[in-house]
This record gives C-alpha cells, sequence and structure tokens, in this order.
C-alpha cells in the first residue's frame, strides 16, 4: 500500500525547510513533491526515474499529485504480496481515482546484463475510481483482457533494445525487482519522461527463505544442490528429490531447481556441457558422469534415496529418456520431460547424440526473418529402433510436456510417437502428455516473459545465432502456468504419494 515515508533531517533548519515544502505541496503550490526514503511496497518522492533505473532498490519515480476539478487527489497503489516467489500471483489495486479515468499501469525491470524491460496495460477507473487488475479488463497496451499476471508475462524489452534478447535470472540469491507505476492516460511511449501518479517496488524470488545452495564437485559433478527449509517439511527428516538437466545451451541454469526447493523438492541443478570436466579437457561426458549425479543423491543424508525424479529439458530429455530406460543405475520414481524429443542413437554417449544431431544439419531452415529453425533435425521420427529411447521399456510414470508450436525440437511428433510405443508395449497407463497448441520450446515457471527467438550460443562451435522457439505470447503465457501447476502435482502424487502433502506454502515471503 502506498504511504509517504517521512524524511530524516540531520538539522532542525532543514526540518524546518522540509515542513515548509510538505505545508506548500499539501495546497496544491509546489510543482516538485518532497524526496522521502524508499521501503519495499512503498513509494519515495522525488526525481522521476528512467528505464536504466529500475533495478535499484534506492530508484523510485517522482509522483505527481492528480488535481480533478481544482482538488488534488492522493492516489494509492497496492501490491501483494510485494516481495513472493516467481509463481505467486501478484494481486494490483489502484484507489482513490476520478471516476472513470483513464490510466496506464505499467511493470519495468532492468536485467542483471543491464537491458531493461517493460509492460503496460490501459485501465479506466470504475465508479467508485478503482481499478483492479485482478479482475478489469485491459484496453490495451502489451496485452488486452482481464489477465491478472499480464503485467509480467508480457514484459518485452523496451524500444530501442538490441534484437534477440530473452530474460532469465542468473543469480537466483537476489530478486526479480520490478516497479509498478501508475500514470494519468492511455500511454503506449514516454514513461522515462512521465511523472508517474504512485509507483510500488515489488520482490520476486526463486529461492524462498531457509532453502540451501550447496555447490557439489563430488565424483567431478558439477552442481547445484537446492534443500528446501526445514520449517517446509515439517516432521519429515528427509527431502525428495527432483534431478533437472537443462537444455543444449550450457552452462549451470539453477532457477528451476531453485524454485521446485522453494516447494520442498530437494533439488540438483546439473551442468553436464560447459562442467569441468569438459572445460579442462575438451570431451564430453559420458553416461557415468549423470549416474554419478544419481549416486550422489542417494547417498545424501538428507535425500530419501529411493525417491528421485528426473527432469530434462530440450536436450536434457534426451539424457533423462536414456537414463530411465537403459541405466543399471538409475531407478527413477518419475520423470518429466519438457520440449524434448526419445529420438538419438540409443547405444550412443552424449557426444554421439549430438554427432547425430549435427548429421542432420542440412535440415536446418530459416524463419523469413532469418531465424535458425532446428525442428527437422529428427524428423521423420525413425522407424530403425536403434535410433530412438524404447520408452516400451519405461518402469516409471511419464510426464511429456509439449509446446505444439515448437519450432527447436519437434516435440509434437515425438510425444505421439512414444504415445503409440507405449501403447504397443502396454505401459501407456505411465505416460501423461500435456500438449498445448501455439505454446513454443521455452516453456518455463509460471509468468516468465515469452521469447519467440532469441540469441543463442550453439554447443560445439559457441556462436551466436538467433534461434526461433515458437510459440503465441497468451497461448505459451497459459501452458507455461498450467504446465508448473501439473507438473507440481505429478511429482507429489509419484515422490509423496499423495498430490497435497500439507506443507505450508511460502505465501508472503
Amino acid at each position: 500500500e502506498v504511504e509517504p515515508v517521512p524524511l530524516r533531517e540531520d538539522t532542525s533548519d532543514q526540518r524546518e525547510r522540509s515542513s515548509r515544502r510538505r505545508a506548500a505541496c499539501a495546497r496544491g503550490l509546489c510543482a516538485r513533491p518532497v524526496r522521502a526514503d524508499l521501503k519495499l511496497g512503498t513509494v519515495r518522492h522525488g526525481t522521476g526515474i528512467e528505464d536504466r533505473d529500475v533495478q535499484s532498490p534506492r530508484s523510485a519515480p517522482a509522483l505527481r499529485p492528480l488535481r480533478m476539478e481544482g482538488k488534488q487527489c492522493c492516489v494509492k497503489l497496492s501490491v501483494q504480496p510485494s516481495r513472493g516467489l516467481v509463481d505467486e500471483k501478484l494481486l494490483v489495486l489502484i484507489q482513490n481515482l476520478p471516476p472513470g479515468l483513464p490510466l496506464t499501469v505499467r511493470a519495468a525491470h532492468q536485467c542483471e546484463d543491464g537491458h531493461s524491460w517493460h509492460a503496460f496495460a490501459h485501465y479506466n477507473a470504475d465508479a467508485t475510481g478503482t481499478v483492479n487488475v485482478s479482475e478489469d479488463a485491459s484496453l490495451g497496451g502489451t496485452y488486452s483482457g482481464v489477465e491478472p499476471m499480464g503485467l509480467l508475462w508480457s514484459l518485452r524489452p523496451v524500444p530501442g533494445s538490441k534484437p534477440g534478447l530473452r530474460m532469465r535470472k542468473k543469480n537466483i540469491q537476489s530478486p526479480m525487482v520490478l516497479m509498478i507505476s501508475v500514470y494519468q492516460g492511455h500511454l503506449c511511449e514516454g514513461f522515462a519522461a512521465g511523472v508517474p501518479l504512485a509507483g510500488v517496488m515489488v520482490e520476486r524470488w526463486y529461492m524462498a527463505p531457509g532453502v540451501r545452495r550447496v555447490p557439489v564437485t563430488e565424483d567431478g559433478l558439477t552442481a547445484m544442490l537446492f534443500l528446501p527449509s526445514v520449517g517446509f517439511l515439517k516432521d519429515r527428516d528427509l527431502s525428495l528429490v527432483s534431478w533437472t538437466c537443462g537444455g543444449g545451451g550450457g552452462q549451470l541454469v539453477e532457477y528451476r531447481a531453485a524454485l521446485l526447493a522453494s516447494h520442498g523438492f530437494a533439488s540438483l541443478a546439473l551442468d553436464y556441457l560447459t562442467c569441468k570436466f569438459t572445460m579442462e579437457t575438451g570431451k564430453m561426458v559420458d553416461n557415468q558422469y549423470f549416474e554419478n549425479a544419481y549416486r550422489y543423491l542417494q547417498q545424501h543424508p538428507q535425500v530419501l534415496g529411493s525417491r528421485i525424479a528426473m527432469l530434462g529439458l530440450s536436450l536434457g530429455t534426451s539424457i533423462t529418456l536414456k537414463m530411465a530406460v537403459y541405466s543399471q543405475v538409475v531407478k527413477l520414481r518419475c520423470a518429466v520431460c519438457i520440449s524434448g524429443s526419445h529420438v538419438q542413437p540409443v547405444d550412443g554417449s552424449l557426444e554421439q547424440i549430438m554427432a547425430f544431431f549435427n548429421k542432420n544439419s542440412d535440415k536446418t531452415i530459416f524463419s523469413e526473418n532469418n531465424e535458425l529453425i532446428w525442428r527437422n533435425l529428427l524428423l521423420p521420427i525413425p522407424t530403425d529402433p536403434a535410433y530412438k529411447v524404447d520408452v516400451g521399456r519405461l518402469q516409471c510414470p511419464l510426464l511429456l510436456v509439449v509446446g505444439e508450436d515448437d519450432h527447436n525440437w519437434c516435440a509434437s511428433e515425438s510425444a505421439e510417437d512414444m504415445k503409440e510405443m507405449m501403447e504397443r508395449a502396454g505401459n501407456s497407463h505411465l505416460l501423461t502428455v500435456l500438449s498445448y497448441p501455439n505454446a513454443g520450446h521455452l516453456i518455463e515457471p509460471p509468468y516468465s516473459p515469452f521469447a519467440r527467438a532469441s540469441l543463442f550460443r550453439t554447443v560445439q562451435t559457441r556462436e551466436k545465432v538467433i534461434a526461433l522457439w515458437g510459440g503465441q505470447t497468451l497461448e505459451h503465457s497459459r501452458a507455461q502456468e498450467d504446465s508448473w501447476r501439473k507438473m507440481l502435482v505429478f511429482l507429489r502424487e509419484n515422490l509423496y504419494g499423495t498430490p497435497n502433502p500439507g506443507m505450508t506454502s511460502f505465501s508472503h515471503l
């Protein structure tokens, strides 16, 4: 809720001058509002905020008093929770407006790489002088209609940004900081030079309080283990594990594992393309690397070794399916595969899998915007069993998450073939497929900004290209929210034995 915070002055003269300025502003005689300290969830009076300043917790917009018919209105902006997890919904409420007043609500964020993003929507105040973003329809902007979380999933680079940007949190030990601001009128540009009526800072976290982040280097691994808060598990002595393998972009990606730990799952994020072994030797890891990761989890004193799941995204799907079906060491309780395929040389290592993909590089095509499309590399789906994982041998529940407009992997065709294989083998009861029309490849946690195409560094040449991931903003965002919710239920059912293990929620951190 927006409440000015009194300014702390050092001398009696300064306090007297400040008092006179406040009195002048209250009478509408002061053109520049008084400066006050910023606290999370409140606003500060002072100089305007530019796009490049939105990340700083000490930055906030100048506030312009709203004058209607000679009267000064104090606009009230409330955003709840002001500090929460990234998959929590926001409630944005604007009050004390003149009835029917047109206004623009804007979210602004500056990434760790310095690029600025924003989203905005147009509303008209109702008869009570209120706008409720969760219930009222946006009349225009970066989204339209009733979209409670549109200010997050429709975030996009500000005009003039370089092409190919994608928002991904790198340092998950710090929050994603957003400035939610309200402007008079229906605006589409000029925000940096404008003066808002009200503004609130909001923090969005991947790590809940009490989640522990533990680097893992045992057995040559390059990984990060996230352990849930002890209070989250209540009387449970052991954590259940989701083991995550990221996609073909390489590097250790932590945000999904951190968020899973925030929901009670001990989670290991594993780097297998740019790990220490590969960087030192120039060689790719073999299957034993993944089995070592499994053994590490099995032997961890805070992990229930008989209940381990594996989650693979994109190329990580290939690893997950290979381990689940063929490994004599890895015995999974369940598996989740997002935007990937079972097509690969069955007897091959990671290096042979990559060589198999590269052999088909002549099937790469380009969009009309010169964006790379790789989905044809594995098409048509082979009939030779030596080139696809025999999911008919799978013995644990499998959840497939598929975007039907995936331009990077042939995920839809692969899911259909896996379904047919499992039906013939008689184990289709283990398969759950979530398939989303007009969703693309990058199915991220809820409310993550949509990227239809972005810069991508190839694994072997490390060349930067712009890859077309596919999808449409609204449908893709719906898929992210729905698949995340159902994935958590799937993991709880198969690891805890119940969809709701009775654990405390981290709402309002």
